[in-house]
């Protein structure tokens, strides 16, 4: 039987108010891109060309708008429409980027976007030309118009101005003196910046930072190549130009405007206790900042410094998640905030040929003009640029140092200028990130002791902070830790610091004297000078920090740490109960260390305080993986005393053992 075929469903049917909404969105995106203006510093014609043609197209459709008599467009018409769109929308977001974009690098590929601009030109011509006039009906106004855009359209050609041309060969030129170690000529410099509209050292900080953007964004190596020189170049010119220009504020430890703001504890370093720039997992599952964890494995340390697990190797895998939320908790507090992934801040910076010979130029430049100021003021202007250019990578460390910057910047450290005596410590503190200036820094006459005297005797808090960060730094290296440890005015210093100083130099402080109690003998001097009472201080205002500080001293301090820790207690016990995580993990680790060397006498100072086995518990419930290890530790060492097993601290260790076993239930107050 035949079976008779289904009809075809009918064909939708544009409506007229759908043609309508097309057609003004298009208008609104042509006056968007009519108003855009030509790119000021190079490639000016070749804008401004494609603006003008946008600004006639955005008559055309006005006079569509008003002219919308047909019920609804051809299909043809629609097309065009569509296609236009998509076309503006390009040319917008080429001469957005352009203009936004870096200026050098522009230069460089102008052949490129001048491409760029003759492919959208040849576009909107092919669209103006098969725009279907006749079907639409229009008035001679707007068909004059359409014949005139297409009249502008088919005179357009690859054009490059040939000043354009000529800047972009001076800038190669200088590229490649500096490649072969000839210094650039300041006049032409001079006239290539000014033509780029580089004018000041904003403008040019602001050049290096689209630069370093753009090389993370190129997958070509050549490219990659070309731009890390253009940096260099910048760098230079920066100083040189306009390195007389008043010194920026800047916070080369990225420390927040409000000093006093507190740090989530999953956001701090369990080493430094300071803001995890690049957080990194080891091999035990812990999360520590990549430059610290770096130092601590440097050092020859092979074991994780939270949970004291053997690492079975060295290898660090980012926590992409956890520096996601850093950044947004950075963004939200208006901290700035910088990735440190690795000691270079742009691939192929260590390998680049004319990056480091500029960055020599650069950094003798500065030494110079630093050396040879008449005043203290125009010292601290060349002074901020070296410690600028100090914390940008490896090279300009190392050739700060090379350069002899070290024997400049310790005559400053003793100056009546307090900013430049900020300028001087800081810069050396970046230098010391390098291992190898750590040497330099220790070995150059006069560097550690004028350090240890800004330490003492700063003009401000923040240079005493810096000196502090910087024999943080030093002290990661073991002979050095040892050293320094030696040295009672830098003990004496940091500790008046922890003690005295405000928020953020007490953190600076904290994180070297923790450093410094890695090693027995300078425990010792720590005791000596009250290093106990001071974190039992500390611990009001910072609790981590103090209670993690002395679990390092009771861990290596003998039976004088222990004695001098008595009366700390029920202060430890009030941190095991209010505590972050992490300072009730340092908390129950004390007090093991405590309770095990000291006796019965101290568990029983434990034990008589109210309610603490419920305290303990909940650690055990709650806390952190080692938390709730050292609490349940804690646990049954209460346990043992109240059995009358803890008669002395040799007791307590030759019963580890068996009482894993133990079962005893504990009735709990309340």
């Amino acid at each position: 039987m035949a079976v008779s075929p289904e009809p075809l469903p009918p064909k939708k049917k544009r409506s007229s108010d759908s043609d309508e909404r097309l057609l003004r969105s298009l208008l609104l995106r042509s006056r968007e891109t009519s108003l855009l203006n030509p790119i000021p510093f190079v490639l000016y014609r070749n804008s401004n060309s494609i603006i003008r043609k946008t600004k006639l197209l955005t008559l055309m459709l006005e006079e569509l708008v008003v002219e919308h008599v047909v019920p609804c467009f051809p299909a043809s018409a629609v097309l065009c429409f569509e296609e236009l769109y998509i076309i503006l929308q390009s040319i917008k977001t080429l001469i957005e980027d352009c203009c936004n974009g870096s200026k050098l690098w522009l230069l460089i590929e102008q052949q490129s976007v001048a491409n760029k601009f003759h492919e959208f030109t040849l576009e909107l011509s092919t669209l103006v030309d098969i725009f279907p006039l006749k079907a639409m009906n229009l008035s001679e106004d707007v068909e004059e118009l359409v014949n005139l855009i297409r009249k502008q359209c088919s005179k357009t050609a690859v054009w490059i101005d040939e000043n354009d041309i000529n800047l972009r060969n001076d800038v190669l030129r200088k590229l490649d003196r500096i490649k072969s170690e000839i210094v650039p000529q300041k006049t032409k410099l001079k006239e290539i910046f000014t033509r780029l509209q580089l004018n000041d050292s904003t403008s040019c900080t602001e050049e290096i930072e689209i630069l370093e953007e753009e090389v993370r964004n190129q997958s070509d190596e050549k490219s990659k190549a070309e731009i890390v020189s253009l940096i260099g170049l910048v760098r230079y010119a920066k100083c040189v130009l306009y390195g007389e220009s008043s010194p920026r504020i800047i916070r080369d430890r990225k420390k927040s405007n409000s000093t006093d703001l507190t740090i989530p504890a999953d956001f701090r370093c369990p080493i430094s206790l300071d803001l995890v720039r690049d957080p990194v997992v080891v091999s035990t599952g812990q999360t520590y900042d990549r430059a610290s964890i770096n130092l601590w494995i440097e050092s020859g340390h092979t074991t994780c410094p939270k949970t004291g697990q053997i690492l079975d190797h060295t290898g660090m895998i980012p926590n992409r998640a956890l520096r996601n939320l850093i950044t947004m908790w950075c963004r939200e507090h208006r901290i700035p905030f910088e990735s440190t992934e690795t000691n270079e801040k742009v691939t192929g910076e260590s390998t680049n040929k004319t990056l480091f010979e500029a960055t020599k130029m650069t950094v003798t430049f500065l030494l110079e003009k630093a050396g040879a100021s008449q005043s203290l003021e125009m010292a601290n202007r060349f002074v901020h640029e070296l410690r600028a250019l100090a914390k940008t990578d490896s090279n300009s460390r190392a050739c700060i140092a090379d350069a002899d910057g070290l024997q400049l910047l310790v005559k400053f450290l003793s100056s009546d200028h307090p900013t430049l005596q900020i300028n001087a410590v800081t810069t050396i503190l970046n230098l010391s990130i390098l291992d190898a200036n750590k040497t330099k820094i220790m070995e150059t006459e006069g560097v550690v002791n004028g350090i240890v005297e800004v330490l003492r005797t700063g003009a401000t808090w923040e240079a005493k902070g810096n000196a502090a960060a910087t024999i943080f730094s030093l002290t990661g290296v073991p002979v050095y830790r040892k050293k320094l440890g030696r040295k009672s005015r830098v003990i004496k210093g940091l500790m008046e610091l922890a003690r005295t100083g405000p928020i953020s130099s007490k953190r600076d402080a904290l994180v070297a004297i923790l450093n410094l109690a890695g090693d027995r003998e300078t425990v010792g001097k720590l005791l000596e000078v009250g290093v106990v009472e001071m974190a039992s201080e500390v611990m009001d205002g910072l609790p981590e920090e103090g209670v993690t500080v002395l679990e390092a001293v009771v861990k290596k301090g003998g039976l004088a740490a222990i004695t001098a820790a008595f009366h700390v207690i029920r202060k430890l016990a009030t941190i095991l109960r209010d505590g972050t995580e992490r300072a009730q993990e340092s908390a129950a680790a004390t007090l093991v260390n405590v309770c095990r060397k000291g006796g019965s006498e101290i568990v029983s100072e434990l034990a008589a305080i109210p309610g603490i086995e419920r305290v303990i518990w909940e650690v055990m419930g709650m806390g952190t993986g080692r938390g709730r290890r050292k609490a349940a530790t804690l646990l049954r060492i209460l346990r043992r005393w109240a059995a009358g097993l803890y008669g002395n601290a040799t007791a307590a260790y030759s019963t580890t053992g068996a009482s894993s076993t133990t079962t005893t239930r504990v009735v709990l107050p309340g």
